[in-house]
């Protein structure tokens, strides 16, 4: 996260996300300062998407990339690579049956 701590940006994420009743948790806690940050989506099908930030090398706009989709255990070992790279990595687990994460509204992307 740049401009503004991780941890700030995640409480700020979890409030949004409690204000709109989804379930989230934050599953593995990372550098409060500067760790990056992944978004599990579960939708509670067996199914999940994991979402990473991501950078339009010609806008320079932030947007929220999938990093990868499927059967949650597939996901979950992608995640778990990225935390072997990266230990200073938060990773949030949103629960939502219609696949809602809030990480398109203005604010998050930013």
């Amino acid at each position: 996260m740049t401009r503004l701590a991780a941890e700030f940006w995640v409480q700020a994420y979890l409030a949004r996300l409690r204000l709109n009743d989804i379930p989230a948790f934050v599953v593995a806690r990372g550098d409060d300062m500067a760790g990056a940050v992944l978004v599990k989506l579960n939708t509670l099908d067996g199914q999940a998407r994991a979402f990473q930030r991501s950078f339009d090398l010609m806008t320079g706009a932030r947007n929220w990339a999938i990093l990868t989709e499927g059967d949650e255990p597939e996901v979950d070992a992608a995640i778990a690579r990225q935390r072997g790279f990266d230990p200073d990595l938060w990773v949030i687990e949103v629960e939502d049956r219609a696949g809602r994460h809030l990480l398109d509204e203005p604010g998050l992307a930013d």
